[in-house]
């Protein structure tokens, strides 16, 4: 699938690199570009951190400006927490992601540009994008790590561009009970309950019942579960049989 390239202008730190790449990575995102790192590249520090994902590092195209990075995107988005004073559309992650998606889909080449760490991108940066992504954070306290914010927009990349499911459940070896075998646990319990005399009064034993038997069927029972369950119950009549002996 086409994707859009992340570019890093001026990055501070190695480990910021590596974490980036760590994170674009977790979202099949693998087309990192950096704009005149402070410490030189390539950077041991960055090729550390970035964990398994150090073929990026090593794909990575190293630029002098933000101009030559983007020379052949025909759409840059700019990621920057701070009011300018440039008039551009401003998107959250979510909605800048689907832009993205749908203009590489259309075949334009698209970029991201990040800015260095302690300042972020000056406006002669911001300048050459089409729009900015503002991530909706504390306005008190603004401020995200370089690799924090690249996870971030990949998150939302990969949210929309992967196959995923909304909610599953680890079955931990088991499978979901059948309604026939949760009926026979819950005519068990209520075999042994009315020989304990539970359903009390008569009058009203009709509908205890049937309250019993909703509570079964609104539980989410596995067939472990109701083998514990009948398990459970043999035990303790067992238990109150050798009682009376």
């Amino acid at each position: 699938m086409s994707q859009p390239a992340f570019v890093l202008i001026r990055p501070q730190m190695g480990e910021n690199i590596g974490g980036a790449a760590r994170a674009m990575w977790n979202f099949g995102l693998d087309r990192m570009r950096i704009v005149s790192p402070r410490d030189g590249w390539p950077n041991q520090k960055a090729i550390a951190m970035s964990s398994g994902a150090g073929r990026l590092l090593d794909e990575a195209g190293l630029f002098d400006d933000v101009a030559e990075a983007v020379g052949e995107c025909s759409y840059v988005f700019a990621t920057t927490a701070r009011r300018r004073e440039l008039t551009k559309p401003v998107f959250t992650p979510e909605r800048a992601m689907q832009i993205a998606r749908e203009k590489t889909a259309d075949g334009q080449k698209v970029a991201i540009l990040f800015g260095p760490e302690r300042s972020g991108m000056e406006n002669d940066d911001i300048a050459k994008a089409n729009a900015i992504i503002s991530v909706p954070v504390n306005p008190q306290y603004a401020s995200l790590n370089l690799a924090q914010c690249v996870l971030l927009i990949a998150y939302e990349w990969g949210r929309q561009s992967l196959d995923s499911i909304p909610e599953t459940v680890e079955m931990g070896g088991t499978e979901w009970a059948s309604t026939i075998e949760v009926e026979k646990l819950a005519a068990h319990y209520e075999e042994r309950l009315d020989d304990a005399g539970f359903f009390f009064p008569e009058t009203k034993a009709e509908g205890m019942k049937v309250n019993l038997r909703n509570l079964w069927s609104r539980l989410p029972l596995t067939r472990a579960d109701v083998q514990m369950m009948h398990g459970m119950m043999r035990q303790m009549v067992r238990w109150k049989e050798r009682g009376k002996d």
